[in-house]
């Protein structure tokens, strides 16, 4: 596995055991990433807060995205703001519109499976 932690921001986290965005903070604080996450409620998965305000979160390597389009649309500026290298669109989150804006501004955008790039060491 690549020694290198990317700080990861799960955008749409849930405390909820049945959804891949609670799935996916287990597995990246598993796989050693630090892990800082936004959802609808104020809650907590394992040691990882979740938080409901866009905090400037310094340093985010990595967003991945567990919100539909129709819901990234508030996320859009944020995002571009915390200058992440990266945007993993989940499946169901893929969205053509922030994709290309992350391409324009640096970023590099990726339909991907969060939990399926961490299990095939490519994340």
């Amino acid at each position: 596995m690549d020694s290198l932690k990317k700080k990861t921001l799960v955008i749409g986290a849930s405390d909820n055991p049945q959804r891949y965005s609670f799935l996916a903070v287990n597995r990246l604080r598993q796989f050693g990433h630090p892990v800082v996450a936004i959802g609808r409620k104020n809650t907590a998965v394992g040691d990882v807060p979740i938080l409901t305000e866009k905090n400037d979160f310094p340093d985010v390597d990595t967003v991945t995205m567990y919100l539909n389009p129709q819901n990234q649309k508030d996320y859009y500026d944020y995002i571009l703001s915390i200058h992440p290298k990266r945007i993993i669109f989940n499946p169901g989150a893929e969205n053509s519109e922030l994709f290309n804006l992350a391409k324009a501004n640096g970023i590099k955008p990726l339909d991907a499976c969060t939990l399926v790039l961490l299990s095939t060491n490519q994340f």
